[in-house]
């Protein structure tokens, strides 16, 4: 890891802005590209983004870094993982909850040892840097020295990250449970304790309801209304018997969401992971709460969940707030780029196109909005918090070959997304320093 702590500092390359919505315009018409453009960096924040010439002349005194024809946008922003499960992905052969039992849950025992927690905390925002991701919302174990490992490591890194410990009082293995009393006091000496130390936030954390007796459920909801500033996290209609077994659980709910609805856990700030087999009521709940889903298409895939409908989500006269989620480790590559790609496949299985430049909105100011931060991360712009990635355009020689006949910004944007991988990850930036340098 190599630190710049240059107060001031110019980048200077191709450089991506997002001017507006691209599911609300045209994407083409969304985007300010510069072939031979700058950024200016000043204690952490974005002063200017243009063309190179403007930016030089306006910071005439300043260092500039030279990036040659690589692409400088804004980090990537993964609005939902789960750290502790980096060791096992790629695990394989099952659906959702034979995964957790299978995988997920003997894993997220050993989290119960803090060195432990640390180092793996140490190793998934490495991971998630030499992919260019500069902030995620993440899901902890169930024990609070995962948060405190996780919240260290973001700090040392000086990252926007969020994350909360799992709360789960049922259905899940002896030492892998907290209670309605212990959970709420547990999230809650977190939140005191990291909550706005740096640049971390929290997010409260049901794992689903399933797991979730209806008295942790209030205790959540509860503890939400005393923080309403911070996040709440959860999971939402992934799985066909995930849905029948919250029916046996909760029989008086309209439905999957309505359980979330009757203890307060939806509404702005409330992010789904998956949310793919929604009825009309629920989608009609999202519409009008702003409560936002996290499309994690490669898990939804690897774990066979299903197809999520991202056109109806976000081409509607009332889109609903989608971000782009790695889900690592359901999901199978901590590469957006993979991610991206994946998003693009499932959505021509259901028959349409996704844009190009509307994927790369979802995997930054999309999952950026998911997390209510999309003033601060997620844009190469004037005012945000300098969070971002310098990308090789030609990083392999059969994506050389092919940018060789890209025409548009789009068509390279399309080139890079389908494939590309970490090797196009240049450098890293948070907060204005680098994080991750690619060796050359």
């Amino acid at each position: 890891m190599n630190n710049t702590n240059s107060n001031e500092e110019v980048l200077r390359g191709q450089t991506l802005s997002f001017r507006d919505d691209p599911f609300a315009c045209d994407p083409d018409a969304a985007i300010d590209f510069h072939s031979d453009g700058a950024v200016w960096i000043v204690d952490g924040v974005i002063k200017q983004v243009g063309a190179a010439r403007d930016v030089l002349d306006a910071a005439p005194d300043v260092p500039v870094r030279n990036y040659g024809d690589a692409l400088i946008m804004a980090g990537f922003v993964d609005c939902h993982a789960h750290y502790p499960q980096t060791a096992i992905i790629a695990s394989y052969g099952e659906q959702l909850l034979d995964w957790l039992k299978q995988y997920t849950f003997p894993e997220e025992m050993r989290f119960v040892d803090g060195e432990y927690a640390r180092r793996q905390a140490d190793l998934y925002l490495d991971e998630c840097l030499r992919n260019g991701i500069t902030t995620s919302s993440v899901y902890c174990s169930v024990h609070p020295q995962s948060a405190d490992s996780f919240f260290e490591a973001s700090n040392a890194r000086g990252l926007r990250m969020a994350a909360g410990k799992v709360l789960m009082d049922r259905h899940a293995p002896d030492g892998l449970t907290d209670t309605a009393t212990t959970g709420y006091d547990q999230s809650k000496a977190l939140i005191e304790r990291w909550h706005g130390v740096g640049r971390n936030m929290y997010a409260i954390t049901p794992r689903f309801a399933p797991t979730s007796t209806p008295e942790q459920l209030e205790a959540a909801g509860t503890l939400w209304r005393e923080y309403p500033d911070v996040l709440m996290q959860t999971h939402a209609s992934e799985n066909a018997n995930e849905i029948q077994w919250v029916k046996e659980l909760f029989p008086s709910a309209p439905d999957y969401m309505g359980v979330y609805e009757n203890y307060g856990l939806v509404g702005p700030g409330a992010i789904y992971g998956h949310a793919i087999h929604l009825n009309e009521r629920e989608q009609e709940l999202f519409r009008d709460s702003g409560a936002a889903m996290a499309h994690c298409p490669t898990s939804n895939l690897f774990i066979g969940s299903g197809l999520f409908d991202l056109q109806s989500m976000r081409e509607s006269d009332r889109p609903v707030t989608v971000g782009l989620a790695t889900d690592v480790s359901g999901g199978s590559s901590f590469s957006m780029f993979s991610t991206m790609r994946t998003a693009y496949e499932i959505a021509q299985l259901r028959g349409y196109s996704l844009h190009p430049v509307r994927a790369y909105y979802l995997a930054t100011l999309g999952s950026a909005a998911t997390m209510r931060i999309d003033d601060k991360v997620g844009n190469l712009a004037a005012g945000y918090e300098a969070d971002l990635v310098v990308l090789d355009l030609s990083s392999r020689p059969l994506i050389a070959q092919r940018m060789k006949r890209s025409e548009s910004i789009t068509d390279v944007l399309f080139t890079q997304m389908i494939l590309a991988d970490d090797r196009a990850t240049i450098a890293t930036y948070a907060n204005g320093s680098i994080v991750y340098e690619r060796a050359i």
